[in-house]
């Protein structure tokens, strides 16, 4: 996939692309009720001093950036990659054109906002070496009915999201070869980690996927959680930096849950993510326990339930439910390829 990205053309939107970028914009988790994709890209169409592209893959549009200028600094918005082939360098191709485009039409300096809590954007945003302005953000709506919309999404307690949660089990230790240990990679165990590190991990795990559910304790509660004794914060390291983890939930007597699983963004597609999760299902075992399990939804990584099915565990219960938008409550903003947590 990466080889043929390197092939996917970059060129200007047309009319015709419309309905392909507003649906790559939702798939991407770009959108929101306030912002209208018709309207924004209509706008930026009539616009002499804004440019809008998409990167095509064959006859498929797997990507956008939205660029414009008001002669004192350029803009960038709208950076989009298809979730299913993200991390393969599109979007850094795509940055490099708006880029381009910003500088020939005479911009002196290109600027851009993100979500403070999107850490994998700002991380990507860093790498292409943007830095912080320290410049506070603040906005006013000339569009009345936009800003009624943004004012009720963040303020609506009836905002919902609906998901299908998988449960699956082990009731027995699994018999299978070993798996040789990935080269500069370690792991080890996080005796009471810490409110400020295991949030760093959460997040940056996290991020990705919604998971907002420890987003919501207080310091207090969630120390009380990472500081048991019988919960194991297992950190997977790669070339001496966080990779990943897992937690390990013990304090249900004959069971053990694994609350949590994952990598952080730079780590996935590198092979990774098996080698630890037959780590940590070799550990949970190492406790005897009667049955070791773990739930996963529809708002998880596409690969994560096929996973853990060809790790041994088995689905036992599945159901769909309605759950509050954590967006609604303002505890998590969606980045690009974004899901929910549920656990």
């Amino acid at each position: 996939m990466a080889d043929a990205l390197v092939l996917a053309r970059i060129r200007p939107a047309t009319d015709d692309d419309f309905d392909t970028i507003a649906d790559l914009w939702r798939k991407a988790g770009l959108t929101r009720p306030w912002n209208d994709p018709a309207a924004d890209i209509k706008r930026c169409r009539e616009t002499p001093t804004a440019k809008l592209f998409v990167a095509e893959l064959g006859d498929t549009i797997v990507g956008s950036v939205m660029a414009g200028h008001d002669g004192h600094r350029g803009w960038v918005y709208y950076l989009a990659v298809d979730p299913e082939v993200q991390r393969n360098g599109l979007g850094r191709r795509l940055m490099h054109r708006a880029e381009a485009w910003l500088k020939r039409a005479g911009a002196p300096k290109v600027q851009l906002m993100v979500r403070t809590d999107n850490a994998p954007v700002r991380a990507f945003y860093d790498a292409l070496g943007y830095a912080e302005s320290g410049v506070a953000t603040f906005e006013k709506w000339f569009d009345d009915d936009a800003a009624a919309k943004k004012a009720a999404a963040r303020g609506n307690p009836e905002a919902t999201l609906e998901v299908t949660i998988t449960w699956l089990e082990m009731k027995k230790r699994p018999t299978r070869p070993s798996f040789a240990r990935p080269k500069g990679v370690a792991l080890m165990r996080a005796g009471d980690p810490g409110v400020a590190f295991y949030r760093y991990l959460y997040d940056r795990v996290g991020a990705d996927w919604l998971w907002y559910a420890r987003r919501k304790l207080d310091d207090a509660a969630l120390d009380a959680i990472v500081s048991d004794e019988r919960v194991d914060l297992y950190v997977l390291y790669r070339t001496g930096a966080p990779a990943g983890f897992a937690e390990l939930d013990r304090r249900r007597d004959g069971e053990i849950e694994l609350a949590y699983f994952g990598l952080v963004p730079e780590a996935i597609g590198r092979g990774l993510g098996v080698w630890l999760l037959h780590e940590i299902i070799d550990i949970a075992w190492s406790h005897e326990p009667e049955r070791l399990w773990l739930n996963t939804c529809t708002h998880d990584h596409p690969r994560a339930l096929p996973l853990y099915q060809r790790a041994g565990f088995v689905p036992y219960r599945q159901e769909t439910q309605t759950i509050p938008d954590p967006r609604a409550a303002g505890l998590i903003a969606y980045p690009a390829g974004s899901r929910a947590d549920l656990r």
